[in-house]
């Protein structure tokens, strides 16, 4: 590749995963989605990493499609088109099912594929001079492939004024409507998003993936004894696991257990 589309820097268990062409906004193209497909598979497979970062250097965080790269694909034929939807829709689904929590730090603008990284990342804290738009239907198109995570992150009738008007809204109105959690000073944001890692990094490894596999098989479900089993089994297991056992043990004794000492 000509440029390092994506940085990645890990320090004491959190990864910094950085879209890095900050020239056109951090914009998606196929070179993008492939790298950053592949640096999440990595931290998410990699035991020192802990927590996940997602950021976007420069002035913002992620300004969606690549113009040029748009205007490549309308030449393609519609079996490329698919084919080039899927390697998004991939790197969507590696992002929210990663096994490691994942933290959103939104700054500048989030348009488009933007939205949908910040959806899918499991904490979203935007800067309070951040910018949000689903504009794909000013283009001619819909936001097809992010659609299911924004709608799980800020339900169905938000999603038909936005994905329908693709007016841009600012921060606190990201907040308020759920696709972000906190909103910050943009010289607070950084400390903040550490603040949060730190938080996570006193949870049980084991048990932050599990956790968010928890929430995926339950949301949604109705509370029958499938449900019922499912959960109990979640618990037995984790429960009699190592990690679990070490957990009760240092409260119990009053310690800290043995994954959230420095």
């Amino acid at each position: 590749m000509s440029e390092e589309t994506v940085k990645v820097a890990v320090e004491r268990g959190v990864a910094s995963v950085t879209l890095n062409r900050p020239a056109v906004h951090n914009a998606f193209d196929d070179a993008l989605i492939a790298r950053l497909t592949e640096a999440l598979r990595e931290t998410g497979e990699d035991p020192g990493v802990r927590v996940v970062v997602l950021r976007g250097a420069g002035k913002s965080f992620s300004a969606g499609a690549d113009l040029n790269w748009m205007r490549r694909m309308a030449g393609y034929s519609r079996t490329q088109n698919l084919a080039d939807a899927m390697a998004l829709a991939e790197l969507l689904r590696t992002l929210d099912t990663l096994p490691r929590p994942t933290i959103a730090a939104v700054h500048g603008a989030a348009f488009g594929g933007g939205v949908g990284l910040a959806a899918a990342c499991d904490i979203a804290v935007a800067a309070e001079t951040a910018t949000f738009s689903l504009s794909e239907v000013r283009l001619g198109l819909i936001p097809a492939v992010i659609g299911p995570y924004v709608v799980a992150a800020i339900g169905a009738r938000q999603a038909r004024r936005y994905f329908l008007t693709a007016e841009r809204f600012d921060a606190g109105e990201a907040r308020r409507v759920g696709l972000v959690h906190e909103v910050t000073a943009p010289e607070a944001l950084e400390a903040r998003v550490a603040a949060i890692a730190a938080e996570l990094l006193r949870g049980g490894p084991a048990a932050l993936g599990a956790a968010k596999k928890l929430v995926a098989g339950v949301a949604g479900r109705a509370v029958d004894e499938t449900l019922m089993a499912d959960t109990a089994r979640r618990i037995a297991d984790i429960r009699a696991g190592e990690e679990g056992r070490e957990g009760v043990e240092a409260f119990l004794e009053k310690r800290t257990p043995w994954w959230a000492r420095d």
